[in-house]
């Protein structure tokens, strides 16, 4: 994994995501999702870093937020998974039973332009693709559904864009993304690699010593003779 997860400088958009181990169920009722977002309003009172999405499935979730301070994404980030982990196991008496994540988080950096948009559609977009519900707004868990459907203080979580909302962004959402879309935000999440424009994933990559996530892995193929 790339160093991403631990050197996150403020200013910068990011995709988090992190998964239960072997994609066990996180959440199985109702109250395991509250439980949850209890400790997502605990870490951002602690590390109140700017939260532009999210979406809390079954069995990982997905955030895109902008750090205020150069340490705050990974403190974030751990503070969460560790006391959702730790009061997970309290709640099912599962304690000393191993791990609850997969491990350390995974990020990228997010260009602030139609990148953005391509990240949260698919951020927002995860609980209807997995047919989970009809409409993506539908889904109680997720920051679409904060500012859609939620009441005003609903919505005090998140923070204003960094690039101005769409109009009708629910519908925007709703429609299916194309399969290149999609596959480009899953690159960059196999990769750790920043998503955005080429220019722009070269500059941050220098800055951030990232030059190895925009390239294949292995050893180069040997060019043919003639």
């Amino acid at each position: 994994m790339s160093r991403i997860a631990r050197y996150a400088p403020k200013g910068l958009v990011y995709h988090a995501l992190n998964r239960a181990v072997a994609r066990l169920p996180l959440f199985q009722k109702q109250a395991d999702y509250q439980a949850f977002e209890r400790v997502l309003c605990e870490a951002h009172a602690k590390f109140p870093l700017q939260i532009f999405s999210y979406c809390v499935m079954p069995n990982h979730w997905h955030f895109v937020v902008r750090p205020t301070r150069d340490d705050q994404l990974t403190a974030f980030l751990r503070w969460l998974a560790h006391t959702h982990t730790m009061r997970w196991h309290a709640h099912y008496h599962t304690s000393g039973t191993g791990h609850l994540y997969q491990g350390r988080f995974k990020a990228f950096p997010v260009e602030s332009d139609d990148h953005f948009y391509t990240v949260v559609r698919y951020v927002e977009r995860n609980a209807l693709r997995a047919g989970l519900v009809a409409q993506a707004q539908a889904w109680r868990w997720s920051s679409l559904w904060r500012r859609e459907v939620g009441d005003s203080r609903a919505g005090e979580l998140l923070a204003r864009w960094p690039v101005p909302r769409p109009r009708a962004w629910a519908t925007h959402v709703n429609a299916p993304q194309t399969e290149a879309e999609l596959n480009a935000v899953r690159e960059a999440v196999r990769r750790n690699s920043p998503f955005g424009s080429p220019t722009w994933q070269q500059t941050i990559a220098d800055q951030l010593g990232l030059h190895s996530t925009l390239h294949p892995r292995g050893r180069p193929r040997k060019q043919a003779d003639g």
